[in-house]
């Protein structure tokens, strides 16, 4: 390499993070060498996902040089300036793995860099970005043919999480995702344990496992158990939780039965926790980035959005997720968007968005726990239909090699640069 080059990663979420930005940064390296002629820095955008860990997630990655977090944003954006003042190379290339592909059109004019956008489901912007690398086929026949040349279908990034991806994992295992906002949390923690309790009675060799956030601490996840602090308790299954610690340090959630949940805590640079949800053998999880993940792993799964709290999900993009995460207003507009995307229901679960097809259930609606525990029973004690939802994930999620193939695309970009 002839000159130092800089390289720009604009992201967002935990799961573009873990899934996207970590396997690209680690072959950006592979092909161009890990001295300081590459300099990679990561610039967080908001993101209604967002855990508030965003930033340490990405200076754990020995890759990486220089991380800016989401909240000092937008000043970047608007003026160019970074909170500490990076200064930046006369080259570069600026890489779009989540957030507005607006941002990438913007920052690379400013900086004078190549800018490549991955595109999960639409390119965008075709005549100020230079490359564009997409998910599927059917992403580039949309671009107009005079920017064809400018597209490379490498497949999905989501499927360089494959290595962590089960084998037919035993049928005692089952992982309860309750989300990782109040909002879910406070309908998600105690529906769960309230499925767990009906599986239980009928299963009691059944183990159940919660992957905990390390930005979310025991004590409150617990408080979305008891009934004193959490008044929804009542309308979602009515059992209640309390925590327990034991002296090797140990914790899990207590049912009043006394059925276990056992709590897995992963470090922020272990997020999301695939060494856990790929040891399931079936999960339960709320709508959102964790379906996609489940996917990409090849987990079978069910997927719940019970109505009993419509204004729980506020996960939207565009004008409805600034809308539903209003202060004040934002319950009140969750309750209208959500009351109208769920009179479409269905494909609400990323792998089926992806498939256009139901290949893992949706149950949508005034949930009972007895009724989601019933089906969840049917799944363990038949492994045949957890083969069959497995076999149709890892069909979906495609094979392996899309951050290579990004990453060359950069290489070239940096070649034209460096002509």
């Amino acid at each position: 390499m002839s000159s130092a080059i800089d390289i720009l990663i604009l992201s967002n979420a935990p799961g573009e993070l873990a899934t996207w930005v970590k396997p690209v940064v680690r072959e950006l390296r592979v092909l161009l060498g890990q001295g300081d002629a590459v300099r990679i820095s990561v610039i967080l955008s908001p993101c209604p996902n967002a855990s508030g860990q965003e930033a340490a997630i990405a200076r754990s990655y020995p890759e990486v040089d220089r991380v800016q977090a989401a909240d000092q944003f937008f000043p970047f954006l608007l003026f160019g300036k970074t909170a500490e003042n990076w200064q930046w190379r006369d080259r570069g290339v600026v890489i779009f793995l989540g957030g507005d592909q607006f941002f990438p059109v913007v920052i690379g004019k400013r900086l004078g860099y190549r800018t490549v956008i991955y595109a999960e489901w639409e390119a965008r912007w075709h005549r100020w970005i230079d490359r564009f690398a997409v998910m599927r086929a059917d992403i580039a026949n949309r671009v107009p043919k005079p920017y064809a040349h400018k597209v490379t279908v490498v497949g999905d990034l989501m499927a360089e999480v494959g290595a962590y991806a089960q084998q037919d994992a035993p049928a005692n295992l089952v992982g309860l995702l309750p989300g990782s906002k109040p909002a879910k949390l406070a309908q998600g923690v105690p529906f769960l344990a309230a499925i767990a309790e009906c599986i239980h009675a009928q299963r009691p060799e059944t183990r159940f496992i919660v992957p905990v956030a390390p930005t979310l601490d025991l004590p409150t996840l617990a408080r979305y158990g008891d009934p004193a602090q959490n008044p929804i308790v009542a309308r979602m299954g009515n059992i209640s939780l309390k925590l327990v610690m034991s002296a090797s340090g140990h914790a899990h959630l207590e049912t009043q039965n006394g059925v276990q949940i056992e709590l897995k805590i992963n470090p922020v640079e272990r997020m999301p926790a695939y060494d856990v949800l790929s040891k399931c053998c079936l999960c339960l999880t709320t709508v959102g980035a964790n379906t996609a993940e489940l996917g990409a792993l090849a987990v079978p799964m069910i997927v719940l959005l019970p109505t009993q709290q419509l204004d729980a999900m506020r996960s939207w993009d565009g004008l409805p997720g600034l809308l539903v995460n209003l202060p004040g207003v934002g319950s009140t507009f969750a309750k209208i968007v959500n009351g109208l995307a769920l009179r479409r229901l269905g494909l609400l679960a990323w792998p089926n968005i992806w498939a256009k097809e139901m290949i893992v259930p949706e149950l949508v609606g005034n949930l009972q726990a007895k009724e989601v525990a019933a089906l969840a029973i049917d799944y363990l004690d038949h492994p045949e239909k957890r083969h069959q939802m497995q076999e149709k994930l890892r069909q979906l999620r495609g094979a392996p090699g899309a951050a290579t193939k990004l990453a060359k695309i950069v290489q070239d970009e940096i070649r034209y640069l460096e002509a």
